[in-house]
This record gives C-alpha cells, structure tokens and sequence, in this order.
C-alpha cells in the first residue's frame, strides 16, 4: 500500500503529532510525507517526500498574526501550480493534517483523502464556539483544507468522528517531578515583552521556550531558551504549570501530565479562540491579551492549586488501524 500523509507546518503541533502517527502508519505501507508552511521549528526524524511553501500565517509580536507579513509570503500561482503537480493517482490512501496544498490537490483532481486533524473537529456544530460569530474563520476552517472524509481530535468527545487528543509516547513515559519552574510557549510575543510581565513575578523562575532566539540567556528570573523539542519536553515534565497560546497539542499535554495550565490564544485567531473555550470548560484560565492587568492573572493563577483530570486514552494506533482499514482502496489492504 502506498499512503501520502500530508502535514500542515506553521505551528509545531501537527509536526509533534506525525513524530507518533508516521510509525504506526509504516505499519501498513510505503508513506510519503509531505509539508508545507513555514513557522514549525520541529521536525520529522523521516525524510519528506515532498516540501511546499503552502499558505502560513506568520506569528506577530504583540499577541495576533502578522498580517502584512503574512500576505508577503502568499503566492497564490505557486500554490495552484503545486496542486496540480502533486501525481496523487499512485496513493491508495492520502491522509491530511490540515495541510491545504494537497486538500485542494484532491478536490482538482478528484481524489478523495481522510482529515486526520484537530481541526477537522469544527466540522462538527457540537464543538465549542465563541458566543460572537466569526463567518469569514467558519469558512476558513472549512475551505483551508478541504476532505471528504474526517478524523478528529479534541479535549472532548464532541462528535462521533471526535477523539480526545493524540498523547505522544515520548510524553506518555515521561517521569514527572515539581522543581518549581513555570514553561512558557508564546510565539506571538516578543521576548521584550514577556521579560517585562514575567520578570515582575520575582518570586516565580520562568522557563521561556523563543522562535526568536538562536541561543539560551537568562534576565533576572526568567531563562530564554530556542525552541527545542527535547528541552521543552524536559521542561514541561519539570514545570509546575505551563504558559501557552491557544494551540491544542501543548496545553492536551501539559494535562495529561497532570501540569497547571493557563492559555493566552492569539488575537484575532478563531481556531485558537475556539480552543481556549473548549479547554476553560475543563476549568483552565484563559486570559485575553498580555497588557497592563496581566499581572493580576498571572498571580491568580500562580495561587491556585487546583487541578484537572483529564482522560486522554491511549487510542492512537486503533485510531491509525481504523482509518486505513476504513478509508484505504479495499485491494490495498493486506491484514
């Protein structure tokens, strides 16, 4: 069997979640991989088939997408031409992690492909929204990377096709401790500004993982560090809580490990607005923006020992099983 698995690369969730899924999907196959964006910092241990520049929003510094940066980069001739070029008749399984090159790859040569996706959850009406409609993020959820078919994960069960959040292995065997550290991971902040409201909580030592930097160095109480997967994942096994955007894979893991969680999702950024809903019905904090109350959340949240239980199942090669035996062309099959 031959399977293209294309993932979306502007964030490091989609690539952390393949790290666990491209084993267990070689299982069954020959798997080509494909990437494209341009804000991931982590990569894959296999090699890539194919790498496309794709559609990416670019991380701001002041808590939202960059948007003037974001248009820079778009190139609408290049994406069409590298639809069209992909030869997606030689799969008999192509699966989509929210990646739109190859999403609209199948839709112009009529070829059907499975979302396996956090983000394939909003198809779903079950899966939490804001209260306040966004009708332009609905259609951008929808159209980005379009697929016949749908795999998704989310905190809850939403929906029948909804499966609570892929927990790495690395993740899973990790041994815990408390050495009274905080991890944070805010790509759409500069490091100025974190410095400033986190270095005001003297008493706290802050662990920063940093798109923008190429080495560690510490200010005061907060340390700065490049993102590193291996780094962060010690860091977060150490930590007694964890700082982080509205993304889904971080916070899903961080709770899995039984860590405090508080989630700051970015400006303007549905998805992410919708992830912090969903994840504040499990009782996390979330706060709107980093500005001048900021302090007053942060101080709450340090206080408060409360802590949630999640139960994240280890369901991801049954997940992996099911699709394929599911979606895959019924002669390529070979139990």
């Amino acid at each position: 069997m031959k399977i293209l698995f294309a993932i979306q690369g502007t964030g490091n969730g989609h690539i952390s979640r393949a790290r666990e899924i491209v084993p267990l999907l070689q299982q069954y196959g020959e798997v080509d991989l494909l990437v494209s964006g341009t804000e991931a910092e982590v990569s894959l241990s296999q090699p890539l088939k194919y790498r496309f520049h794709g559609v990416s929003f670019v991380f701001g510094t002041n808590g939202g997408v960059d948007n003037w940066a974001t248009w820079k980069i778009m190139n609408l001739r290049r994406f069409i031409r590298d639809c069209w070029s992909l030869p997606l008749k030689q799969y008999d399984l192509i699966i989509n992690d929210f990646e739109p090159v190859s999403a609209w790859a199948c839709k112009l040569q009529r070829v059907k492909a499975v979302s396996l996706s956090h983000q394939c959850s909003f198809v779903s009406a079950n899966t939490p929204r804001p209260a306040k409609k966004d009708p332009f993020a609905q259609w951008l959820l929808k159209n980005y990377s379009p697929t016949a078919y749908h795999v998704g994960f989310h905190f809850e069960r939403y929906d029948t096709f909804i499966n609570t959040p892929v927990i790495r292995s690395e993740i899973r065997q990790m041994e815990t401790s408390n050495l009274g550290h905080y991890t944070v991971y805010l790509p759409a902040y500069d490091d100025k500004t974190l410095l400033k409201h986190l270095g005001a909580a003297k008493d706290v030592k802050w662990q920063v993982f940093s798109k923008r930097q190429k080495a560690p160095y510490q200010s005061g109480n907060v340390e700065i560090f490049p993102v590193n997967n291996e780094a962060f994942n010690k860091s977060l096994a150490s930590c007694t809580g964890l700082l982080t955007g509205g993304g889904f894979e971080g916070p899903a893991e961080a709770l899995f490990l039984g860590k405090k969680v508080m989630m700051i999702p970015m400006r303007g950024q549905y998805e992410q607005q919708c992830n912090a809903l969903s994840a504040s019905k499990l009782g996390v904090p979330v706060v709107a923006e980093i500005n001048d109350q900021f302090g007053v959340h942060l101080h709450k949240w340090i206080n408060d020992d409360k802590k949630i239980v999640v139960d994240f199942p280890d369901e991801t090669a049954q997940i992996v099983d099911n699709l394929v035996k599911t979606y895959a062309k019924p002669q390529s099959i070979i139990v």
